[in-house]
């Protein structure tokens, strides 16, 4: 076995000192323009909370970040900022279009890659291009803005502003030298025929969890961060613990902390011009205005950063290293050797190709590994912390912004208690989780942690996210839509996977999502099949993917659908079961009966499918 697969078995087994996956990428490459930030009567997200607010507006319900990590509550978060001299803003998060401003809808506008990492997060590595000329927002936001939905997509490589190889290179890597001792190396690669300025800002900060009022969080005291030397800050948290980062010097010359707080400028909301000191844009101001009386004078703060004023040569690289672990162990050890930080590079790069070579077909080509393991990266960075409670979010809408009101957006569902480490599809484009899109998630994540695979699956059914009728929640926007029933279908491919791996299947797990996955099905049945004819309503999109229009909203003639697509769902829907019965009653003969169950349905259904009522037609033709 691998390290990296020891690594895996130990955590889940929960031995000593085997907490590798406190730490991971679980920060969100965008918190602005989500519902869960949205409290507006219109529930219009991309309007109520859009990307230039997010310098000074501190998030309710998570935070965002360039290639960074965070614990697995998002209790404390590090990212990297980034300027250039001549941007208008401190590059903290990535940019993108909003929904309504992209010709295509919402839109990514950057060069970031996700090359490496462990299931563990042991090792990961990231790649952010940052252009040398004037980031163009404008230019991005008014083209796209005059280009219809049948024109291709106007992209930040189509500006220019990568010409001549005038942009950086900004590699950012995290090695675990435990659970709790994460070396972070930041590479910094000037591609330019000619010299560059460029701030670096490696950044640490706490997720707000004190300026909500009354809330299942208000209760822990707010933490703090302040400087211990002239190289290393604490950061202390109630429920995290206390943890330092330790930052190197460049060129002799001693590192510039900046402290502020993660809070709200309240005045910026009544005038643009507000500048109260010791708020979330502290830095920003600091660092792009020249204002520096609005940082913390006091060395302390919920937000801090190590601030590297760089000039890089021609074709030039600059390497910085920083150490985030736990208090006690950055005391023992408060500087950072060179050489033995990259020694503990070597080693989990080791563990990474060792871990891969593991798992990987080799009858693969060297480029065919490659994206597989690339691949792996993307779907592994894109874990993401997600919070969202809805009874205290409906709760707190007209409190905290009675003039806007609040909407009416997913009152049904105030059972809904988020606050886990999701796979998501996207955590830029689609920071948020869609059930069937996590189903489908699983099947490549079985063969790198199938421990994590199958938690995942399992959550979907848990008291505080599956409605109590039955229904698996779908995503913030609606989660009364309803997605295509493929969590059996996952759930049964998760089981051979591992099966095969391990030579024995995980009953327990089949059986703890069986029994739940009878209370989805029933609603679909008891839902679904309006005229109690096995023929199924239900679903936002076909087969392919591609609605003509949304079959989720009310028709404007009135009257129902019946879909091809939905009753095809519900027929795989059974055989899935069937399997799920079969396997069981090797074990335990009650699941005979159950398996004979929905063999009928299926029978049920296809007959239906196959010949509706008493008419010479079915829901398949073979011309069209």
């Amino acid at each position: 076995m691998s390290v990296e697969t020891n690594r895996l078995a130990a955590e889940a087994a929960r031995e000593p000192a085997s907490n590798w996956k406190r730490w991971g990428p679980y920060l969100a490459e965008r918190q602005w323009g989500t519902v869960r930030e949205d409290y507006s009567s219109e529930g219009r997200p991309w309007d109520f909370f859009p990307h230039d607010d997010a310098i000074w507006r501190a998030y309710r319900w998570g935070e965002d970040g360039i290639l960074g990590i965070s614990d697995r509550q998002c209790r404390l978060c590090f990212a990297i900022a980034l300027w250039n001299g001549k941007d208008p803003i401190l590059k903290e998060r990535l940019f993108g279009l909003s929904g309504p401003e992209g010709n295509h809808g919402e839109d990514v506008k950057e060069c970031y890659f996700y090359l490496d990492s462990t299931p563990t997060h042991s090792y990961m590595k990231g790649l952010y291009k940052y252009p040398q000329a004037e980031f163009p927002y404008a230019k991005l936001r008014q083209e796209n803005s005059q280009r219809g939905r049948h024109e291709r997509e106007y992209e930040l490589i189509d500006t220019g502003i990568f010409d001549e190889n005038r942009y950086f290179d900004v590699q950012v890597e995290y090695a675990k030298r435990s659970p709790d001792d994460i070396l972070i190396r930041i590479t910094v690669n000037n591609r330019g025929p000619e010299a560059a300025p460029l701030h670096v800002l490696p950044t640490l900060w706490f997720r707000n969890t004190w300026s909500w009022g009354t809330n299942y969080e208000a209760t822990i005291a707010k933490p703090i961060i302040r400087k211990r030397d002239t190289s290393s800050i604490v950061a202390a948290h109630e429920t995290l613990g206390t943890m330092s980062l330790t930052a190197n010097a460049v060129d002799n010359q001693p590192v510039q902390w900046l402290f502020t707080e993660n809070e709200t400028d309240p005045g910026r909301r009544r005038n643009a011009k507000s500048r109260r000191p010791s708020c979330k844009d502290a830095f920003h101001l600091a660092v792009v205005k020249g204002n520096t009386r609005v940082a913390s004078p006091l060395g302390q703060g919920t937000k801090a950063a190590a601030h590297y004023n760089l000039d890089i040569p021609a074709e030039g690289e600059v390497t910085l290293r920083l150490r985030l672990c736990e208090s006690e162990l950055g005391e023992t050890q408060s500087e950072i050797d060179p050489a033995e930080f990259d020694q503990v590079f070597a080693e989990r790069i080791a563990d990474a190709d060792q871990f891969y070579e593991s798992i990987i077909d080799p009858k693969l080509t060297a480029d065919e590994k490659l994206v597989f393991r690339q691949a792996n990266a993307g779907l592994l960075w894109t874990k993401q912390f997600y919070q969202y409670s809805v009874d205290e979010w409906l709760k707190e809408g007209p409190v905290r912004y009675p003039v806007e009101g609040v909407g009416h957006r997913n009152t049904d569902w105030t059972h809904l208690f988020n606050r886990d480490v999701i796979s998501m599809p996207d955590k830029w484009e689609y920071p948020w989780y869609a059930a069937w899109d996590s189903a489908f998630h699983m099947i490549p994540f079985a063969s790198l942690d199938p421990k994590f695979a199958k938690d995942q699956l399992v959550l979907y059914l848990r008291e505080w996210y599956m409605h109590p009728n039955g229904q698996i929640p779908a995503y913030e926007w609606n989660f009364s839509d309803v997605n295509p029933p493929v969590h059996a279908w996952a759930a049964w491919r998760v089981y051979e996977m591992e099966k095969e791996q391990l030579g024995e299947g995980d009953t327990v797990f089949l059986e703890q999502i069986f029994h739940k996955l009878l209370l989805n099905f029933g609603w679909w049945v008891n839902r679904k099949d309006r005229e109690d004819r096995n023929i199924f309503q239900g679903g936002f999109l076909g087969l392919d993917n591609i609605g003509v229009f949304d079959r989720s909203a009310e028709l404007p003639t009135g009257g129902y659908i019946e879909q091809a697509d939905g009753t095809s769902w519900m027929a795989m829907y059974c055989l899935n079961l069937l399997r799920f019965s079969l396997e069981l009653a090797q074990e335990n003969p009650v699941y005979e009966r159950m398996a004979g169950k929905f063999f009928e349905h299926f029978l049920h259904i296809a007959g239906a499918m196959t010949q509706i009522g008493n008419h010479a037609f079915n829901l398949w033709d073979e011309e069209d």
